[in-house]
């Protein structure tokens, strides 16, 4: 059985540090290595249990284990090791909230890190499906499906089972999963006549004029939230334009183990975005794991570039980019309307950007305004609530929110996200339906 490497079972005190990927080392993807990895990351695992309640790929790999002749990882085949590995969407909260063991822990445990690694040796030595090649490839599929006419049509057919059901057969997603609607014109071209002009005031970290990454989701499924961002910040007198042009962030290729084709995204958006920081833009994003993307994932897989650390200092979650105003006393709080009680799920990618509740400090502005909040997993992240293999865990994990949700008897449930917004509220089959908290935001505001 492998032992951890030496150091004592107390868990780490100091805050938890990332080390960069080092994926273009040969070793990453050599096999034999990852899976001395692995079967070392398991056993320590194994012996603490404290993230079994976060998502499906702990039970996973306890079950594993329990279920062996040693009932130890050394009884676990190695061949079972993806079965573990096909259970985790990276959502880093085992890493940010609970392992004990990450670094400076002399253990060193990075389960996120690892599971990204063993997603990217499979994909490397195997490639992976058409369908989940197609699923993953956001901006491509946006772009077709927002076509004039074709929206129609693919919406249509979203909406009736026996297509559904030869979706499912097809693609693999399943019939019974919440799929986006698409829209025509999209966020880009509905905002296409920002031009970020206006008096520019800094304040705090903020440099006073911010250009919006519009994400492929929101473009193409959720136009008026983008354009709701962009009410809040007019309002606010903040200079504000679209970014000058933007390719997939590429979180669902890292989630796939495409590495190859983050790389590419990121030659395609670095060098614009780094130009535009250059002459003093700040960025935004209303999809927390876009804001993620920049903020931590590319610096980690090339922390050498000064032009990715340039753009991960000039990201901001929106929410916290309207507190560094709030804090400057530069924040319009002439509400018009109050919210009642909001019931608002935190993301995962949004909680690990530790940044704090800012979405429920600006909420709470709005007078007669209570929010109840819920930190806890949707279940969506990604493919992962809408392929079959995994809708059946996805649901299970959502059912904890959509508890919560419906015992706080709100006014508004809300979401950061809108894709595990749209998850908890098909669970509860929409009583209350999702709302962004911009799109909250500008309600109060009366705009």
């Amino acid at each position: 059985m492998a032992e951890p490497v030496s150091g004592t079972r107390e868990g780490n005190l100091d805050a938890p540090t990332r080390h960069p990927l080092d994926w273009t080392n040969p070793d990453f993807m050599d096999q034999p290595s990852l899976d001395a990895e692995l079967e070392r990351v398991f056993n320590i695992c194994h012996g603490c249990r404290r993230c079994v309640s976060l998502c499906h790929a702990f039970p996973t790999l306890f079950d594993l284990i329990d279920g062996s002749k040693t009932m130890e990882i050394d009884g676990v085949d190695k061949a079972d090791y993806p079965k573990v590995t096909e259970q985790c969407y990276l959502c880093d909260l085992c890493y940010q909230t609970k392992c004990p063991y990450t670094p400076p822990h002399p253990w060193n445990v990075d389960f996120p890190h690892l599971m990204l690694r063993a997603k990217a040796t499979h994909f490397h030595e195997h490639g992976a499906p058409l369908s989940a090649m197609i699923l993953s490839n956001t901006r491509a599929v946006g772009k077709l499906a927002s076509i004039p006419v074709v929206v129609q049509v693919i919406n249509a057919a979203n909406r009736n089972a026996g297509a559904r059901k030869l979706l499912e057969k097809t693609m693999g997603v399943d019939a019974d999963a919440r799929v986006p609607a698409y829209h025509t014109p999209t966020a880009r071209k509905r905002l296409r006549d920002l031009d970020g002009s206006g008096t520019v005031t800094p304040a705090g970290r903020t440099r006073g004029k911010l250009a919006l990454f519009a994400t492929c989701y929101c473009d193409h499924s959720d136009p008026v939230v983008v354009e709701d961002l962009a009410a809040i910040l007019a309002h606010n007198a903040i200079p504000t334009r679209l970014v000058e042009q933007e390719s997939c962030c590429g979180m669902p290729k890292l989630e796939l183990g495409d590495l190859q084709t983050v790389k590419m995204y990121k030659e395609r958006n670095i060098p614009v975005l780094a130009k535009m920081a250059r002459e003093g833009w700040d960025f935004t994003a209303a999809i927390p794991s876009c804001v993620l993307m920049f903020k931590q994932e590319l610096p980690l897989m090339f922390p050498d570039d000064a032009d990715v650390a340039l753009v991960r200092d000039r990201f901001f979650d929106p929410f916290e980019y309207l507190a560094e105003r709030h804090k400057a006393g530069l924040l319009q709080t002439d509400f018009k309307q109050s919210l009642g009680k909001v019931a608002w799920q935190v993301p995962c990618h949004q909680r690990v950007q530790k940044i704090g509740p800012k979405t429920r400090d600006i909420l709470q502005l709005v007078p007669d305004t209570e929010i109840v909040t819920i930190e806890r997993c949707s279940g969506h992240d990604g493919t992962y609530g809408v392929k079959h293999k995994t809708y059946a865990n996805s649901r299970k994990l959502a059912k904890p929110v959509e508890n919560r949700v419906a015992q706080a008897d709100a006014d508004h449930f809300t979401s950061d996200c809108p894709m595990a917004g749209g998850h908890i509220a098909h669970g509860l089959d929409d009583k209350p339906a999702a709302e962004h908290p911009l799109s909250l935001l500008r309600k109060a505001y009366g705009i």
